[in-house]
């Protein structure tokens, strides 16, 4: 009896200590939520203007080089917020009146998957990525996967915070995701 309840005992304690059950959850975040950031790519289209159109990559400083213009600003801003810091670059470089700015992004920043998958390392990102989604482009789960959190570690303001996150929880482009090995 006394080697049961042992028993018990230590499976409680093991279980309490699985891999990053300590984590605080991360916050949600919806695709559109999307905040631009250096490696990702954007078609900035400004109408009527060809010279002023093109593919632009949001360079290690946070901005892309728009011709006659010069660098603009873009990491941290949603493409919305990017269409509207050209226009007004062109309107206080007096270039033109009233411009007709979209942006879109064309290539994001990779993910990165890590621990007990498949095949580990760094992968495009989709919009609607989750966690399993990203591990299921990693090769799928191995046989020691704990497979219903793991660990994200997402860049915001410039800082780097790790949370856990659930299965069905949206990824971002840059995201570093670490599924943990059980413990049997």
């Amino acid at each position: 009896m006394r080697s049961v309840f042992l028993l018990l005992l230590l499976l409680l304690l093991l279980a309490g200590c699985a891999p990053g059950r300590g984590l605080s959850e991360l916050p949600p975040i919806s695709p559109a939520d999307y905040r631009l950031g250096p490696g990702d790519a954007v078609r900035v289209i400004t109408f009527g203007e060809e010279s002023l159109t093109g593919e632009f990559h949001v360079n290690d400083n946070g901005a892309i080089a728009v011709p006659l213009i010069g660098a603009i600003r873009a990491a941290g801003l949603t493409t919305h917020e990017l269409e509207g810091a050209v226009a007004a670059a062109l309107k206080k470089a007096n270039m033109l009146r009233d411009p007709s700015v979209v942006a879109e992004i064309t290539t994001h920043r990779p993910i990165f998957v890590l621990g007990e998958v498949n095949k580990p390392g760094q992968y495009p990102y989709q919009p609607g990525m989750t966690v399993v989604t990203a591990a299921a482009v990693a090769g799928g789960f191995t046989y020691r996967a704990i497979e219903d959190y793991a660990s994200v570690v997402r860049t915001r303001d410039g800082h780097a915070v790790e949370g856990k996150a659930v299965r069905q929880a949206f990824v971002q482009p840059g995201d570093v995701i670490t599924i943990f090995e059980r413990r049997f």
